[in-house]
């Protein structure tokens, strides 16, 4: 009996102590995390409404997210409330003025209206029945009314197209136009495709309102998923809670209207706003403009002589005007700043000028005395504290980590953080006792049981002078005196930023460590959080220098890590980065396998075939006609040195990337194939470039795992990897 009792006790202890083991990070822990967007603290500063967001479902044939709004507690450890429900995309949540209710954006098919949501209880009911959709709804200071933004197509907007048709041998005012001639103007023509040339324009009209062919006039033809022939236009609606009264259109014309923010007092709208002077694809800046409510007069209210600026808030007091200006000059790479002027338009200050990092989500303090903003500086995103009167400005929070999002009111500032132990919670800070708590139970829950590799930072120092941040990762569970593989991930841009504080690769990296790898990645010359001049530092050079930047920063881990095995190097990135790895392994040959994403490799056909296009000119200075800039282009493409490339690579793009075009994937795998190199090429259905950060969770769980399993083809590991042991 004794000796039995004794085998259950040491059965037991067994069991709890595997249940109490941490086990590594595995591919379908992606469909547990969850995240959180557009955080805003109640009227009360009780609570915060959020949408919670990567909450991944299955349905009999995929997975997908949802997107609900949740009810966080700022006074107490309450448990997160859940206030829609269903197969549902909710977001953009507004709190009305007294708290009662909250405003916010469903999708409706194809279009998404605002609804209302009582906080008292009952059912949310839709507010907005506008023909092109309605977002970013805004509360009028007395409750009464909602202001929101709809996009209306050029054929729907009354009065002439300003511009001519981009078509050889037709000029502005010539009729009829293809693709203008919609509705009513195709009953003043019979359409016969036998008729007189009116009557077969009619015809061909008729085919283009139907979208059978697209007809293209202008330059921005091609959205994030998919072709855009039709030109639309923001515009400013505001709209009574009442559900029987009609919409108020406040702006109109062929212009855009972005970004409105009421006037304290109710009476005027502020936003971002261009008259066009040309077509609007080849005008990228905006200036300030006020909208009158009530005779709804829009006019200029500031601009800045080589700035586009943007997202103006009035403050509390109504006073001044915060907003953000990015620079014209190399307005792909140039530092962003925020800047502060009267109500009346003077005394101009740029909050940030002297600040050398990326600044952005400007918001006020409740007195109008402060202004809160991120900042992105040597891997990390805290949260900045300017004070107005004395001009002296200081971090506040989440340096040892990223901020994601943030709200402020009162005393109370609450925010979305990324750390290395935990992918995103939220917390509350409070301003005056300096003390902060966490008020989600996110990803805590599931994180707690899972082996978390830490990221070491390091510099190395270039041979001009120029110093290299860069982080190590350990493989889960490392044993002294055992030699494990490396992988050299690369960030794409090129201008992001990479560090601990950045939440996009925080699964990834997990991952490819619980398989028994070292993980290695640096910020190489082009990256964000360094500084202007680092920033604009791979101006015409987008290969031999930062690569070197790269290489040396994985030759220096080589040096004092002892544990990674030389001999067992991979290298992988998307987008840019998908650049940077055909452009490696065309010129070094170190590594087992390579893994390319949604890469462009081919610099003129790049400039014709994605929407990030504008690259090419910012960043080498010309177009591939014009001789000089053409040998550059071709010097700094990958695809002239394809038939250098010896490294097993796999190629992964997005069925509709239109953001890098997915033609040159096609290009470089085909030429890989005639070399009779060896390559995969991986094509994923119904996704475009953000495949591998907000695609749909089972085809980006499988793009993680053919990249491991690609890898583990040429690998070895002297130590079986921690995800595979069960």
């Amino acid at each position: 009996m004794k000796s039995r009792v004794i085998a259950v006790l040491f059965v037991l202890l067994i069991f709890h102590s595997a249940i109490g083991q941490p086990k590594p990070i595995v591919a379908s822990d992606l469909m547990k995390i969850v995240t959180t967007a557009q955080l805003q603290i109640s009227p009360d500063g009780k609570k915060a409404v959020t949408v919670v967001i990567r909450k991944a479902v299955r349905n009999e044939s995929e997975y997908y997210y949802t997107r609900h709004l949740y009810l966080l507690d700022l006074e107490g450890d309450g448990e997160s409330v859940q206030l829609t429900f269903g197969d549902r995309n909710d977001s953009q949540p507004q709190w009305s003025p007294d708290g009662s209710q909250i405003a916010f954006v469903r999708a409706d098919g194809e279009r998404s209206q605002i609804w209302i949501l009582p906080m008292q209880g009952g059912e949310a009911r839709a507010v907005t029945k506008a023909e092109f959709g309605a977002n970013r709804p805004r509360w009028s200071p007395d409750g009464k009314t909602l202001m929101y933004t709809s996009r209306i197509p050029h054929y729907a907007i009354e009065g002439t197209y300003p511009w001519p048709v981009e078509r050889p041998g037709r000029k502005q005012g010539d009729e009829p136009n293809f693709k203008s001639l919609r509705g009513d103007d195709r009953k003043k023509v019979s359409a016969s495709p036998d008729g007189d040339l009116d009557e077969i324009r009619s015809w061909l009209a008729r085919n283009a309102s139907e979208q059978n062919p697209r007809v293209f006039n202008r330059l921005n033809l091609q959205g994030e998923l998919n072709l855009q022939p039709d030109e639309d236009f923001a515009h400013v609606f505001m709209k009574s809670i009442n559900a029987d009264e009609k919409a108020i259109q406040l702006t109109s014309g062929f212009q855009d209207f972005e970004n409105a923010e009421w006037s304290s007092d109710g009476t005027k709208i502020i936003c971002d706003s261009k008259k066009y002077v040309t077509h609007p694809d080849r005008e990228q800046s905006s200036d300030l403009w006020l909208i009158d409510v009530k005779t709804k007069e829009a006019r200029e209210f500031f601009k800045l002589a080589g700035y586009s600026l943007t997202s103006p808030k009035y403050s509390p007091d109504g006073q001044k005007v915060l907003f953000m200006a990015n620079s014209t000059t190399g307005r792909l790479y140039a530092q962003n700043e925020i800047g502060i002027v009267s109500a009346e338009a003077k005394d101009l200050r740029l909050l940030t000028e002297k600040l050398d990092y990326e600044v952005g989500s400007p918001a006020w303090s409740q007195d109008s005395k402060s202004v809160y903003y991120t900042v992105q500086a040597l891997g990390y995103i805290p949260v900045y504290q300017a004070n107005l009167a004395t001009g002296a400005a200081a971090e506040l929070l989440g340096g040892t980590g990223g901020v994601n999002d943030f709200d402020v009111a009162g005393d109370q500032l609450v925010y979305a953080f990324t750390e290395t132990r935990n992918p995103w919670e939220v917390y509350r800070y409070n301003l005056k006792s300096k003390r902060q708590a966490v008020i989600s139970r996110l990803n805590e829950v599931w994180v707690k049981d899972r082996v978390i590799s830490v990221p070491r930072e390091a510099w190395n120092l270039r041979p001009d002078g120029t110093r290299i941040q860069y982080w190590v990762m350990e493989p889960a569970g490392r044993k002294e005196g055992k030699r494990y593989p490396a992988l050299l991930n690369i960030h794409g841009g090129p201008s992001v930023m990479w560090g601990p504080g950045v939440f996009s690769m925080w699964h990834e990296f997990q991952l490819e460590c619980s398989w028994g790898y070292g993980v290695v990645y640096s910020n190489p010359r082009g990256s964000g959080g360094y500084g202007d001049a680092f920033k604009r530092a791979n101006m015409k050079d987008w290969g031999t220098t930062p690569s070197g930047d790269i290489l040396t920063s994985l030759d220096e881990a080589i040096k004092h890590n002892s544990w990674i095995d030389p001999a067992n190097l991979v290298v992988e990135g998307g987008s840019y980065a998908g650049y940077m790895v055909a452009w490696i392994i065309s010129h070094d040959h170190r590594f087992k396998a390579a893994n390319a994403q949604r890469g462009v490799y081919d610099l003129t056909t790049f400039m014709g075939e994605g929407n990030a296009w504008r690259l090419v000119p910012e960043h080498f200075g010309g177009y591939p006609w014009e001789k000089e800039t053409r040998q550059l282009l071709d010097a700094n493409s990958p695809y002239s040195f394809v038939s250098e490339i010896r490294t097993p690579l796999l190629i992964i793009h997005g069925d509709q990337d239109l953001r890098t075009g997915y033609v040159q994937s096609e290009m470089l795998y085909k030429s890989l194939k005639i070399l009779n190199k060896p390559v995969e090429y991986i094509r994923y259905p119904k996704e475009g470039h953000e495949l591998t950060r907000s695609g749909n969770p089972g085809r980006m769980m499988d793009h993680l795992l053919r990249t491991i399993e690609f890898f583990e083809r040429y690998v070895t590991h002297q130590e079986p990897p921690p995800a595979t042991q069960k």
